[in-house]
């Protein structure tokens, strides 16, 4: 595997930087990884390299560049009240044309798909209506609520904890019923059971499960 960091180009001149990781092969696809609000972190990153050894090539986007460069925050009370400023001003439209110049760049490879985690959850299930993605897994992203008139133009995945106190598993009901076609699954855990890197919301059987699925749902759709 080969991790660096590069630089990408949105349509509107915006240049911002993406971590990126290769596998040791010939990728079998391309993948967009979507921060959560903590910026490209350890989260983000591990979740890159992950892909990277199932056999992708997967690049994060900085989205938060437009705001202040080289953001990457833990998870203290401070990191996340400055990770909730940002979304104060939290412009997704430019958010998605960052996301394009991501897959873009991703684009001589093959095929493209995305994968996002709240914040991101949100911004994949958004791409998956707004852009033409070859597929495309969003986890725990409650801001779907916030775009009831988008619909899903490719196959996409939708992960939602049942303990998670800040989405209701009515957002993921609300999407099955719009578009049966749409994967949606419910685990055990909480908000953030994918995080590792945060003992107290990580649930190894809901993450282990759900990442198993959204690998195979990449590869059926990638590779």
């Amino acid at each position: 595997m080969v991790t660096d960091w590069m630089t990408l180009a949105a349509a509107d001149g915006h240049a911002l930087s993406a971590y990126r990781a290769l596998p040791a092969g010939k990728p079998l696809g391309g993948v967009v990884v979507i921060q959560e609000i903590f910026g490209v972190n350890d989260h983000v990153r591990r979740i890159t390299e992950e892909l990277a050894a199932a056999g992708f090539a997967a690049v994060a986007p900085a989205l938060f560049d437009r705001y202040e460069r080289n953001v990457d925050l833990g998870y203290t009370d401070d990191d996340r009240q400055k990770g909730m400023a940002f979304m104060s001003h939290f412009d997704f439209a430019k958010a998605l044309a960052d996301v394009a110049a991501a897959k873009a760049a991703l684009a001589p490879i093959g095929k493209v798909g995305i994968v996002g985690f709240c914040l991101g959850g949100t911004i994949a299930y958004l791409s998956a209506c707004r852009q033409d993605f070859d597929a495309s897994v969003g986890y725990y992203g409650g801001g779907i609520a916030r775009f009831p008139d988008d619909r899903p133009r490719g196959p996409l995945m939708l992960h939602f904890g049942e303990a998670d106190a800040h989405i209701p598993l009515s957002v993921g009901e609300k999407v099955k019923a719009e578009s049966p076609a749409v994967e949606v699954y419910t685990y055990p855990g909480g908000h953030g059971f994918m995080r590792k890197e945060t003992p107290a919301a990580y649930d190894e059987a809901s993450a282990v499960l759900s990442w198993q699925r959204s690998l195979d749902f990449l590869k059926l759709h990638l590779a």
